[in-house]
This record gives structure tokens, C-alpha cells and sequence, in this order.
């Protein structure tokens, strides 16, 4: 079976039901923000609520950005990251369109965040999605808007090797 067919087949089973409070799957094992596999990543650990996905997350030395603070384009990657894993939901794949992050105070390195991302509406290929995070209890530290467009699987041969 060749990488692609390997890749397809795996993914099916991503966008499979997913039932409540279940932990999702990562994209694949090297992805920087959930690949288990990726030394450099985020390692996120995401679970469905309902109709959103969720995680908690710290940031550390590998994301930093000013002395202490969590470098925005981490915080990005995170946030787009989450976005992604709605589309477990939606049941296909699709690509980040437009991404907008809102800092509203520093993403403390070390310090514990909740994240908790939604689908807030649909149009044609077009998902519109929200997201918050919050200092563990606290109150929001950044949020972030997104636009995907759903694509037929095989868009992404154009990432594998020749």
C-alpha cells in the first residue's frame, strides 16, 4: 500500500462518528501542533463536547516568545490546530481559508489553558468557526475566528513525496 493509500485509509477512520467526551485521534503522528510523534510539538490532546471539541493545554520553553510568554504564532498554531478537529466532526476534510487571532492578555508559559472551538456556521463548502481560550477557571486570554473550505482528499497528494 503506498503512503497516500495509508494516509486515506486512516483518515476515513478520523472522520468516522465520534461519540461524546471521546478523545480524537491527531491529524497524523508528526503534526506540529498533535502528533505524539513530533518533539518540537504541541502534542494536543483534544476530546469532543457535543457539537465543539475541547483541550487543555500548556505552553512551554519550546514555544516561547518573549521571555516567559508564549510566542503568538504558537498560540496560533494551536488555535488552528483545534479548528481542525471540528472537521472529525463534519465528517471530510478541509483547509485553513483565513485565520484570525485576538490576544486579549500574555499566554503565560507554564500556565495551564482551556481551549474550546466551535463551528458556528455553514455555508456551501464553507465552515465558519469561533474559539476561546481561557486561563484554567479564568477568564479568556485570546480567542480566534477561522475559515475553512471542505477539499476532496486527494488535494493533498500535493504534500506527499514524488
Amino acid at each position: 500500500m503506498s503512503s497516500m493509500e495509508e494516509l486515506l485509509a486512516s483518515w476515513k477512520e478520523k472522520f468516522r462518528p465520534h461519540a461524546d467526551g471521546a478523545q480524537l485521534p491527531p491529524h497524523h503522528t508528526h503534526c506540529l501542533a498533535c502528533g505524539p510523534d513530533n518533539p518540537h510539538g504541541h502534542h494536543l490532546a483534544v476530546r469532543r463536547r457535543g457539537e465543539e471539541v475541547h483541550a487543555t493545554h500548556v505552553f512551554d520553553e519550546r514555544h516561547v516568545g518573549a521571555p516567559g510568554i508564549a510566542h503568538g504564532g504558537a498560540v496560533a498554531t494551536v488555535f488552528d490546530d483545534l479548528f481542525g478537529f471540528l472537521l472529525y466532526l463534519t465528517g471530510g476534510p478541509a483547509v485553513t481559508r483565513k485565520l484570525e487571532v485576538l490576544y486579549d492578555s500574555p499566554v503565560i508559559l507554564g500556565s495551564t489553558y482551556d481551549l474550546a472551538a466551535r463551528i458556528t456556521r455553514t455555508e456551501g463548502r464553507k465552515f465558519f468557526m469561533e474559539a476561546d481560550m481561557k486561563q484554567l477557571g479564568g477568564s479568556r486570554v485570546a480567542s480566534a475566528s477561522a475559515l475553512f473550505l471542505s477539499v476532496e482528499v486527494t488535494h493533498f497528494n500535493q504534500g506527499m513525496p514524488r
